[in-house]
């Protein structure tokens, strides 16, 4: 018979899984990329939403700001942006006032998607936060955004 080493468990060490920051924060992304990927048209990724958003909030910008403005490191911004650019939803032009930049802007093709996402992005987040009352989702809101 196989004898398997024991490892240390939540009453030796404390640790409990189901109690952690971590495990829970996935949890509770799993469920909102769940629901995003069911209502969200385009087959846009929550990323991919993020950036296409901020470029209709703020308008054109260099991809390094849009990285910034979205917490992306400037590799997965790239990575992003060329993937939307592919897809005819966004395009890239010189910037006149530093030829050494580029802008990163919405088509057309990109504002008419960008708008239809976003209807379908506020009932993301209710759908997600529907397990709570008023009062919880404005605390757990605030309380993620001390965090990041």
């Amino acid at each position: 018979m196989n004898e398997y080493p024991k490892a240390r468990t939540s009453a030796d060490h404390g640790y409990l899984l189901d109690e952690q920051i971590g495990f829970l924060l996935r949890k509770a992304y799993q469920r909102n990329s769940t629901i995003f990927t069911e209502k969200v048209p385009g087959k846009l990724t929550p990323t991919q939403f993020s950036v296409m958003h901020r470029l209709a909030e703020d308008g054109p910008m260099s991809q390094n700001r849009l990285g910034r403005s979205v917490a992306m490191d400037g590799a997965t911004t790239k990575g992003v942006v060329d993937r939307l650019i592919r897809r005819g939803l966004l395009t890239t032009s010189a910037d006149p006032d530093d030829r050494r930049r580029h802008l990163v802007a919405l088509t057309l093709e990109g504002i008419a998607l960008i708008d239809e996402a976003t209807v379908k992005a506020i009932e993301v987040s209710a759908e997600t936060l529907a397990p709570l009352r008023e009062r919880e989702k404005e605390t757990l809101l605030r309380l993620l955004s001390k965090l990041g």
